[in-house]
């Protein structure tokens, strides 16, 4: 029988959707109250994560994309500020799949910036390289309210929204994904409506990513995806990275009600479905993500352990927990046209 435990610690381990507390941000040196701090990352076997400077939709005017960027600027000098060595750890800022593959070999948690929501850019395209050049690896296009990037998966009401504002993407969203292809970010389609996530997958020159969603057939909620979403992300070669946000893993779940078993029966689906290279793993934890057995960083080997208990073997496990996303960065690295890491 593999031994788990053993198997876990010598994964790659990844979490491709961890939020930060804004604007009281407790040291993540220090033991606190977070679902996600560097001590947990280390007691649960947690290699690396994708910490998001996410931007809360708000009015899409001049002033309200000028303060949604001043905000996700200040969020990822945050993040960025986590790159250091202090209390017997050692935290790294990953921009690439190599550098977050050699934080794991030397021993340090990699920390990969992102962005959470497209309104971060306003109708400023420039800063989409300037967000690359600060380590982000990825942006998601929309969240919980239509922006004027893309219609989102759930409309907001308080803010005038209608079920759709552009039918899917506007202008100003394609040109988006053109200049997030050019410069080596990656397209995440999660809270983006349906019509705009399969206008995404079809205009963009690199992989789509779903970086916290899950499976539609087993469970129907807006920021799910259906089979046939399924199918189009595989065909880009992308990844839906399953989340522990109990809402999307059960219908009408609670994170006291749902557990690891509901997770990685979304995985069980998804690889018969469109295979084991589209599959992948995240928390959600510090925006709303919590399981049983789940419910923070370390208890990060429990995935591990119900992994080897229905049937997965290590190269499967390495490819769910980390190897699959850093594929799908490395393409996006690869196609990229210009070279802006390097401007930082």
């Amino acid at each position: 029988m593999t031994d788990a435990a053993a198997l876990h610690g010598a994964t790659l381990t990844l979490d491709s959707h961890i939020d930060i507390p804004w604007p009281h941000t407790a040291d993540p040196f220090g033991h606190t109250g977070r679902h996600v701090d560097l001590p947990k990352m280390q007691a649960g076997g947690l290699d690396a994560g994708c910490f998001v400077a996410f931007v809360p939709q708000g009015p899409r005017t001049e002033l309200g994309c000028a303060e949604a960027t001043r905000r996700a600027l200040e969020m990822l000098e945050t993040i960025r500020g986590m790159g250091r060595s202090e209390a017997g750890i050692t935290a790294r800022i990953c921009a690439t799949a190599d550098e977050v593959r050699k934080a794991k070999r030397d021993g340090a948690l990699a920390v990969i910036p992102a962005v959470e929501n497209g309104h971060a850019m306003g109708t400023d395209l420039s800063l989409l390289a300037r967000f690359r050049a600060m380590g982000v690896v990825y942006i998601t296009m929309s969240h919980n309210g239509h922006n004027l990037l893309a219609d989102s998966a759930n409309a907001r009401r308080d803010l005038g929204d209608e079920p759709a504002l552009h039918g899917g993407l506007s202008d100003l969203g394609r040109a988006a994904i053109t200049e997030m292809n050019r410069v080596g970010l990656l397209v995440d389609v999660s809270h983006l409506s349906r019509d705009a996530m399969l206008q995404a997958a079809a205009i963009s020159s690199s992989p789509v990513v779903a970086t916290h969603s899950c499976a539609a057939a087993l469970c129907d909620h807006p920021r799910n995806l259906d089979d046939h979403q399924l199918g189009v992300l595989r065909d880009t070669g992308g990844v839906v990275q399953i989340t522990a946000m109990a809402s999307f893993l059960r219908p009408k779940g609670r994170s006291d009600t749902v557990g690891v078993s509901d997770f990685v029966d979304h995985i069980d689906y998804v690889v018969k479905r469109i295979g084991l290279a589209h599959c992948g793993i995240s928390s959600d934890f510090d925006g709303g993500g919590a399981i049983r057995l789940w419910k923070d960083a370390s208890e990060s080997g429990n995935l591990t352990h119900e992994l080897v208990r229905r049937g997965y073997g290590e190269e499967a496990i390495e490819a769910l927990w980390g190897g699959n996303f850093l594929r799908v960065m490395r393409d996006a690295e690869r196609l990229a046209t210009v070279e802006v890491l390097a401007a930082e």
